[in-house]
């Protein structure tokens, strides 16, 4: 797309204010976040944790976890999820005394690091010994960004964006909302009361709409489902934010920022946000791509206890670290994620 230069400088002057806005922490717990900052060149590897809202003082745990891994030339984007549920070996964390665990679910790795033994819980502590796991898992030996996205707030971020459009594949019972969107009511098993249903099409969400859709796992193709659709509305946030409506709107930008000023804490690692914009002003939805990392529930004496990754993911997160991404994803067609 191209802009006036006046569009461009007034995008990039609210950047500049938005970059003050926005929660900053040292998520990887390395110092970096406070060093010189450094250039951006590719490849990058850059992990988010999407977090329900909770109180203050309830230990967060990670709901969505998703990487983007951008290849050197900076002008396009790999997208995969890792199952909320996924068995991984959860390392030990010195700054609180976690002493590690055998096999755990993906999620509680947050959990785990952002309890302390004094005062309020510490997400961005929980998203480092997150972020170690992850790189455990993978093999991704350094994540070059991260950020933790409160859920409650992205759906301001999506009202302000003028909602998204977006195929519903399949159809999609709410667990908690009602067709208002205001919260059904706890019961002995589960919740009651009439639920929020998506049906199969071209739908307009609102925010609340599109972020109730994308965090359903109660559905046909459970947590992997779920994935999709959550790749699915980042790809159409992208889409909305890069239209004409947005981003030759300056009043429009300055409230979608300020928005998501209030649901992001971020780590460039030194790196101020308004240059990680800037790198990756090519990234748009017609070059990202969704990728599906097939997955299996692993049942032990007939219980539930999460889910593992098959042979396949091994090998794409091997591509990834050897720079052969392109090729893998060729070779496995499957992995790709319809564009819906």
């Amino acid at each position: 797309m191209l802009l006036s230069g006046g569009t461009l400088i007034t995008v990039d002057q609210t950047l500049s204010r938005f970059e003050g806005s926005v929660g900053k922490a040292d998520l990887f717990g390395d110092g970096t976040a406070s060093q010189a900052p450094q250039r951006i060149a590719g490849p990058l590897n850059i992990l988010l944790a999407g977090i329900d809202p909770r109180a203050e003082d309830e230990v967060p745990r990670a709901d969505t976890v998703m990487v983007v891994h951008v290849p050197q030339s900076l002008d396009r984007a790999y997208v995969f999820s890792l199952p909320r549920d996924l068995l991984v070996a959860i390392p030990a964390f010195e700054k609180n005394g976690y002493g590690g665990t055998g096999t755990e679910k993906l999620a509680h790795a947050m959990f785990f690091g952002a309890q302390v033994s004094q005062g309020l819980p510490n997400a961005a502590r929980g998203f480092e010994l997150l972020a170690q796991t992850v790189s455990d898992y993978t093999g991704i030996q350094r994540f070059d960004a991260g950020a933790i996205i409160d859920f409650g707030g992205f759906s301001r971020v999506i009202d302000e964006l003028g909602g998204v459009d977006m195929q519903v594949d399949q159809e999609v019972r709410s667990l908690h909302l009602r067709p208002d969107g205001t919260d059904r009511q706890p019961a002995m098993v589960g919740y009651t009361g009439p639920q929020m249903i998506y049906r199969p099409g071209l739908q307009h969400f609102v925010g609340w709409q599109a972020l109730d859709y994308a965090r359903q796992r109660y559905t046909e193709g459970g947590d992997y489902a779920r994935q999709r659709h959550q790749q699915q509305l980042l790809r159409a946030m992208i889409d909305k934010a890069f239209g004409s409506e947005v981003i030759t709107n300056p009043a429009r930008i300055e409230r979608v920022l300020h928005a998501a000023g209030k649901s992001l804490i971020f780590s460039g690692r030194g790196i101020p946000l308004t240059e990680w914009a800037l790198a990756l002003r090519e990234l748009r939805p017609h070059n990202l791509t969704q990728i599906h990392l097939a997955g299996a529930s692993n049942i032990v004496a007939g219980q539930y206890v999460g889910e593992q990754l098959e042979p396949a993911a091994f090998g794409f997160f091997d591509s990834l670290l050897e720079g052969t991404v392109d090729s893998y994803v060729l070779q496995h067609p499957e992995m790709i994620s319809p564009i819906v």
